[in-house]
């Protein structure tokens, strides 16, 4: 019989037990009261717990931790500000406790108020400094307020979990490319080494465009292609992924990076043909530098007159090219 089981089976003899005392005129403790919310509250049973919770915390020696978990039941229902009030009543009495301090900064962002979630990640440091779990949760709130130097520095901190923990790795590839710095490649690298045959096609993106960002043109062609090998056709959820979006980009890159090259050209229109429709960057392909003016010509074309059908490239593709004969011929009998 599992732990579990043999749990549950105990609250049922707990509860058999005071209601049988019940009726013998037995007044039960706050202790005994705060026993049976607990009990409910790992049930699941929210609504009982709190009941049970309510009662015990009008006694001294319960009341913080019922207080505290009437919180919990509040977060877990959903009810955020509910949920604050309690926490930052147990605060005005405890300001050094470490669990509700937690518990308040990450209702905070759930409530969206993240520099209120950012000062009480700075007491959770200071308190306990070598948990990198609440450094993650520091620096995702950093990297939201678009601290990215200082997201990276605390992340920083926690070498180890830099090699164990994905999610803290990946956060700390994103702080270094919202600063543009190199060294991101190397991040992403190792989170897709850890990562093994698992893909992720939003982060395939995020490399790719980190190492063109650090002037690797060829590595991040090869990513966006594999990037597109892993997308459904046509359409996905998101729209910064969709192949014709990927295609665009992959375009842009080539016409810049490799001037002499078809390639550009043709992604662009295949990127046009599944419904890449963003007209604003496409004339902003017009005025990158790096482009030549034969494909800038190109672009304007496809702008212009959108892209030929497959049908009608196919149709012409590999048919020679020959002078335009004159109207009038001498085989038509007109010497002159």
């Amino acid at each position: 019989m599992s732990a579990r089981v043999l749990g549950l089976a105990g609250y049922g003899m707990v509860f058999s037990c005071f209601i049988a005392c019940a009726g013998l005129g037995y007044r039960a403790s706050a202790e005994e009261y705060y026993a049976i919310g607990m009990a409910y509250l790992e049930l699941g049973k929210y609504t009982e717990a709190e009941q049970w919770l309510n009662r015990a915390k009008a006694v001294d020696k319960t009341k913080v931790a019922s207080e505290y978990n009437l919180g919990r039941i509040a977060f877990e229902t959903k009810q955020y500000e509910e949920a604050l009030r309690f926490f930052e009543r147990l605060l005005k009495k405890d300001p050094v406790n470490l669990m509700v301090l937690k518990a308040a900064a990450y209702t905070h962002i759930k409530l969206g108020n993240i520099e209120q979630a950012e000062a009480l990640y700075q007491q959770v440091l200071a308190l306990a400094p070598e948990s990198a779990d609440d450094g993650y949760n520091y620096a995702l709130v950093l990297y939201a307020m678009e601290k990215y130097d200082r997201s990276e520095q605390v992340l920083g901190a926690y070498p180890f979990a830099l090699q164990e923990n994905m999610e803290v790795l990946l956060l700390f590839a994103r702080a270094q490319k919202a600063q543009q710095k190199p060294e991101a490649v190397d991040s992403y690298a190792r989170w897709f080494e850890a990562q093994g045959e698992k893909e992720d096609p939003q982060v395939r993106a995020e490399y790719a465009s980190a190492l063109e960002a650090a002037g690797f043109y060829a590595r991040a062609v090869e990513e966006y292609r594999t990037l597109l090998k892993g997308l459904p056709p046509r359409a996905v959820a998101s729209q910064d992924l969709s192949p014709a979006q990927v295609r665009y980009t992959l375009a842009r890159l080539l016409l810049i990076a490799d001037p002499e090259n078809e390639e550009g050209i043709t992604e662009l229109t295949t990127a046009l043909r599944e419904g890449f429709d963003d007209q604003d960057a496409l004339e902003a392909l017009m005025e990158e530098e790096g482009i030549s003016e034969a494909h800038k010509e190109a672009i304007r074309r496809l702008i212009d007159e959108g892209p030929p059908s497959e049908e009608t490239e196919s149709d012409t593709e590999g048919e020679p090219v020959s002078e335009e004969e004159p109207e009038d011929s001498l085989e038509d009998g007109d010497e002159g």
